[in-house]
């Protein structure tokens, strides 16, 4: 009985900790040194990172940015489009991430917000506190690694967000990070030379009274042409038939089309 109590006990204890405001306005003592890791991981394997339209993240006050999503890095690329403007971006991910024994206290440190898909009432109210606390809030749209290497149909959770604090809402597209760690491939971490693209776009400010889905249309567009001009611009091509798995369909890759990603993430989520 003693032993019941003590586990019901540490159980509450950790929802309480869980569930406790991240303090925003406290001291950066993780998010600092993994960005120097970051920095010097990029430099010892000799990844060329391109950064395009940083100028359009502003230096101070809320912004959403609403990044594609090809790989389990974007995290790591997307937020680096804000640092040229010495932003700190706190991502929404999924809260399985939080729970792992290395990546968790990072997460937590870097004060990214939890994302509980069956419950994102409480997500969705962190990031909000986020932004209005003048943090820069970074959302996946499409809310899972888009297999097919294009723009999946997108939530209108970020327009939402961007509306209730007035806040920019930047579309970001990243390139080149499928290629390391995407889903249904090997990790290839350690890939020397391996372009990368993060092209920032213009800011949207949708208002109170517009049609949110219509915004949503549009920043899925606006998502979609800064994708298709990385994927123009981008130096490398494939070293063969085998290696034209990164490519979509519509390039000559041999990724799922839309149509077959869709059809393979119904299979997978039943």
């Amino acid at each position: 009985m003693g032993a019941r109590r003590r586990r019901t006990a540490s159980v509450s204890a950790m929802v309480e900790t869980e569930a406790k405001p991240i303090a925003y306005d406290g001291p950066e003592r993780v998010y600092p040194p993994v960005i120097a890791a970051a920095h010097l991981w990029f430099r010892s394997m000799g990844l060329k990172i391109t950064i395009d339209g940083a100028h359009h993240v502003p230096t101070s006050g809320p912004v959403v940015l609403a990044s594609n999503h090809v790989s389990y890095l974007d995290f790591i690329f997307a937020g680096w489009g804000a640092r040229p403007s010495k932003r700190l971006t706190r991502f929404m991910a999924k809260e399985a991430v939080f729970h792992h024994r290395i990546s968790g206290p990072l997460m937590r440190g870097m004060k990214h917000i939890p994302v509980d898909r069956e419950a994102g009432s409480g997500s969705f109210r962190e990031a909000m506190r986020a932004l209005k606390a003048g943090q820069v809030v970074g959302v996946f749209p499409e809310a899972t690694i888009s297999r097919s290497f294009t723009v999946k149909e997108i939530k209108s959770g970020a327009v939402r967000m961007a509306v209730a604090t007035k806040a920019p809402l930047i579309p970001v597209a990243v390139w080149g990070t499928q290629r390391m760690w995407t889903k249904g491939r090997k990790r290839t971490l350690f890939v020397r030379g391996l372009p990368i693209l993060v092209y920032v776009g213009e800011p949207m400010y949708p208002q109170r009274g517009e049609d949110p889905e219509a915004q949503t249309a549009e920043l899925r567009k606006r998502m979609q042409e800064l994708l298709d001009r990385a994927q123009r611009d981008y130096p490398a091509q494939p070293a063969g038939p085998d290696d034209r798995w990164w490519l979509p369909a519509h390039l000559g890759g041999t990724a799922p089309t839309p149509e077959e990603a869709a059809e393979m993430d119904a299979a997978g989520a039943r």
